[in-house]
């Protein structure tokens, strides 16, 4: 047996790779090999991890360092950050790894033996760069600097979280190759600027310092960025948000569509704005994006695809599934986990003649939904901010007449008890998007034990350089 101790920094060369961008390393024993699980890490790198857990038959580790490189990676002129462990892979070879251990999680925890048979497509990201609409910097005076890879305290650093810690920041001195190039090169004259002020970065231990978070939503539509710059109020009064806003238009001129002011007290480390008070500085507090031709107004808070492009393809795959051999004519859709309302719509603009509801746990969220629809002038959707297990009991002439399910759950998936009253609505069609296949690979296994048959699915990378993919499966009640 071998003889890891929970804590340990160990050296480890990967051999293998898991679902959710884990990699393995098989260590050999007495009593054959004994695998470790390595989140981020990927086949054929040397790496350095830390034993988070040990058990009998294998044990995990957090990637510490990538002491080697795998020899397949590539060059590229980005900064390499923890938010994307495998940029430097080609996305052909992530396509590959992805789409055989995501359908190896289908046959081992949904139990569905023919899930080769049953996958339908690959849908890759039409952009693998530079690909997010919103990116959330961190600031602190603890930087992990990477040129001498030692931590410097006292300094003013702006950039990511340092990988494994949660308060040292590494200063992006150019693109991370995920959000957008031009924003990203020139942060860096952007910090300068505010270290000029004089006025302190977040000490995440102590919860002390001034300037906390960064964070930028962008609208490819409108080619424009809205900046929130979260604060204390710690020396607020030498703080000039209008200068700031200067400095941001003689960068980025009309790219910055608005600027706001968080100032945010709580000691928690989060950038939200409910956390504390804003104010507009300058311009719009709203972005538009543009989605299979509708139009949606997103708020610095608004939940919205981080990848519209590739959102539009997986969109467009689950109406395929909706509408495959399937007249809704005169029947009734459900938009369940609506949020703002963006899949009710687009199943709008292919039909005229059913009725789609939207349904949503969040009032803020049918508000949203409801707007959007007045934008696009689309008047067959109704949004109700309602349970989904107590729906039809506040509006019961739904029961019986809802013929297609369309289910966009959160990550951690469906609750059991709120899939069975998904169940209990009898629809004879079930169309799951999922952001997490292995939850859906669970649900599955209900859908099927319940009367359901599952016809196919298709596989979606939405987040490339990471080890998420998205899942679109259809499920057709059996006769």
């Amino acid at each position: 047996m071998n003889s890891f101790q929970r804590g340990e920094t160990v050296e480890l060369l990967i051999t293998d790779y898991a679902f959710g961008g884990k990699g393995i390393a098989k260590i050999p024993t007495e009593e054959g090999f004994y695998p470790v699980f390595v989140e981020h890490a990927y086949p054929g790198q040397k790496v350095l991890a830390r034993i988070t857990a040990k058990r009998k038959r294998h044990a995990e580790g957090n990637l510490v360092k990538v002491m080697e490189r795998a020899a397949i990676e590539q060059e590229l002129d980005v900064q390499p950050i923890s938010g994307a462990p495998y940029i430097f892979v080609p996305i052909e070879e992530q396509k590959r790894v992805k789409q055989e251990s995501t359908i190896d999680v289908y046959r081992k925890l949904g139990g569905i033996q023919n899930a080769v048979e049953l996958f339908d497509e690959y849908i890759a990201s039409p952009n693998n760069y530079n690909y997010r609409n919103k990116m959330e910097y961190s600031f602190s005076c603890i930087e992990h600097d990477l040129e001498t890879d030692t931590e410097v305290d006292g300094a003013f650093a702006l950039g990511f979280k340092h990988r494994g810690t949660w308060w040292k920041v590494e200063n992006l001195n150019k693109e991370s190759g995920l959000f957008d190039q031009e924003w990203e090169n020139k942060l860096k004259d952007f910090r300068m600027f505010l270290f000029d002020t004089g006025l302190k970065a977040w000490h995440p231990p102590q919860k002390l310092g001034f300037f906390r978070h960064i964070v930028v939503r962008k609208s490819f539509h409108q080619d424009q960025l809205l900046v929130n710059l979260v604060t204390s109020s710690e020396g607020l009064e030498n703080f000039d948000a209008d200068e700031a806003g200067d400095k941001l238009k003689e960068l980025f001129g009309m790219r910055i569509a608005g600027f706001q002011h968080t100032i945010n007290d709580n000691v928690a480390d989060r950038a939200k704005i409910e956390n504390g008070t804003w104010r507009l500085v300058f311009g719009d507090e709203k972005v538009v994006e543009e989605l299979l031709g509708l139009k949606f107004e997103i708020s610095m808070e608004s939940f919205f695809q981080t990848n519209p492009s590739c959102a539009e393809l997986l969109y467009n795959k689950a109406m395929d599934y909706v509408f495959e051999n399937n007249s809704l004519d005169g029947k009734a859709v459900m938009d369940l986990f609506c949020g703002t309302g963006t899949i009710g719509q687009i199943l709008s603009t292919r039909t005229k003649n059913a009725e789609i509801i939207g349904v949503d746990i969040v009032p803020e969220a049918i508000e949203d939904a409801k707007r959007n629809a007045i934008r696009n002038n689309i008047n067959n959707v109704k949004f109700f901010a309602a349970d989904v297990g107590k729906f039809l009991k506040e509006f019961p002439q739904y029961a019986g007449n809802i013929s297609t399910i369309v289910l966009d759950p959160p990550r951690a998936g469906i609750a059991p008890k709120t899939l069975q009253k998904v169940i209990d609505l009898q629809a004879d069609r079930i169309v799951y998007i999922s952001c997490n296949p292995s939850t859906q690979a669970r649900d599955a296994a209900t859908l099927v034990e319940q009367g359901y048959t599952f016809k196919k699915f298709s596989l979606v990378d939405q987040f490339p350089h990471t080890g998420h993919i998205e899942a679109v499966a259809l499920f057709e009640k059996t006769n």
